[in-house]
């Protein structure tokens, strides 16, 4: 007799198991998107680049081979699925440089050179395939801080000038000039990440003394105002129980927008990607990037498809690319 009870608890704990098993696996299942891989990166494999869309174009320039700081300039035909090189880059070749698009010309500055921060800045012209330098930031040298336009009105801000930085500037391209902006409150970092939705900037994640930062923020440059959104790290006390699943933290993520939705993928150690709905201000995780899990990559968006690239996983170089497509399922048969 206590043979056969042994028995059925022994079976009913492999069931339990076995289903256990299963609803991950079917969880697993339930995530949605997709990841088609894309035209190879003709330059050298890399880290820490920094890219611009104008157009039908994505350009990808400077970054690091874990050996040479590099300045050259790579434009990403996104209807041909194919890679153009251009004019090399004008300034110091660097790493962790912050970049946006304004008036259908790209801007590049600040960043790391192996030695020094900085703080120069540069033009790109894609008619003439020329670089103009502009003047210098107006805050200080610094790196792995962000850059953004919305609403027609560019920003750097945040970074790491020797301490943790939280101040934005905007430059006016008619006037050359930079002015510093007021009115953020979220916590000092590097390393943030930013997407724009409707004209408003979305700032998220980074790092701060080695702490993740969990706040989560939404600019109006119509309005030139801050509004701190709901946020991103797990919080088992909170009474609504919206984010008791979130694992969104992160530094060195990257973003792009897609059809009015926000998605940050990737960061250190990490190949998760999660969807932000503005109006709803929740985030979803969808299908996790099928290639390495990587830090420090390269993402944007063209035409309302999302792109993401190159990085690094510790010593190991990406040169790879891939595409995610949100409404589709997952298919190992593009990648």
């Amino acid at each position: 007799m206590n043979n056969l009870k042994n028995g059925i608890l022994l079976a009913a704990l492999f069931s339990s198991l076995f289903f256990i098993g299963c609803s991950k696996s079917d969880d697993e299942d339930d995530l949605i998107g997709n990841w088609v891989k894309k035209s190879a990166f003709d330059g050298p494999a890399r880290s820490s680049a920094t890219s611009f869309v104008i157009g039908d174009y994505a350009y990808i320039a400077t970054g690091y081979t874990g050996d040479v700081y590099l300045k050259d300039l790579w434009a990403y035909n996104s209807t041909g699925d194919y890679w153009e090189q251009k004019a090399d880059f004008t300034g110091i070749a660097r790493s962790s440089a912050s970049s946006f698009t304004l008036n259908d010309k790209g801007y590049v500055g600040l960043g790391y050179d192996g030695t020094n921060k900085l703080k120069d800045f540069y033009q790109y012209d894609p008619t003439s395939n020329s670089w103009t330098q502009k003047t210098d930031f107006a805050g200080t040298a610094r790196y792995a801080a962000v850059g953004f336009q919305a609403g027609g009105k560019a920003y750097f801000g945040t970074g790491y000038d020797g301490n943790y930085l939280k101040d934005f500037y905007q430059y006016d391209d008619q006037a050359n000039t930079w002015t510093l902006m007021n009115g953020f409150s979220g916590n000092k970092r590097r390393n943030a990440s930013v997407f724009i939705i409707d004209d408003k900037a979305y700032l998220v994640a980074g790092i701060n003394n080695g702490v993740l930062q969990a706040d989560f923020w939404q600019f109006d440059p119509a309005a030139d105002v801050w509004t701190r959104k709901r946020d991103i790290d797990q919080d088992k006390d909170d009474d609504d129980s919206f984010n008791d699943d979130y694992t969104i933290v992160r530094s060195n993520a990257s973003t792009f927008s897609i059809n009015g939705l926000g998605y940050l993928v990737g960061g250190e150690g990490l190949k998760t990607i999660w969807e932000y709905t503005p109006t709803t201000d929740l985030w979803v995780e969808r299908t996790s990037m099928e290639g390495a899990s990587r830090t420090d990559a390269v993402g944007f968006a063209i035409n309302n498809r999302g792109f993401y690239m190159l990085g690094r996983l510790g010593s190991t170089y990406f040169d790879d690319a891939w595409e995610f497509k949100p409404l589709e399922e997952q298919n190992d048969d593009d990648n």
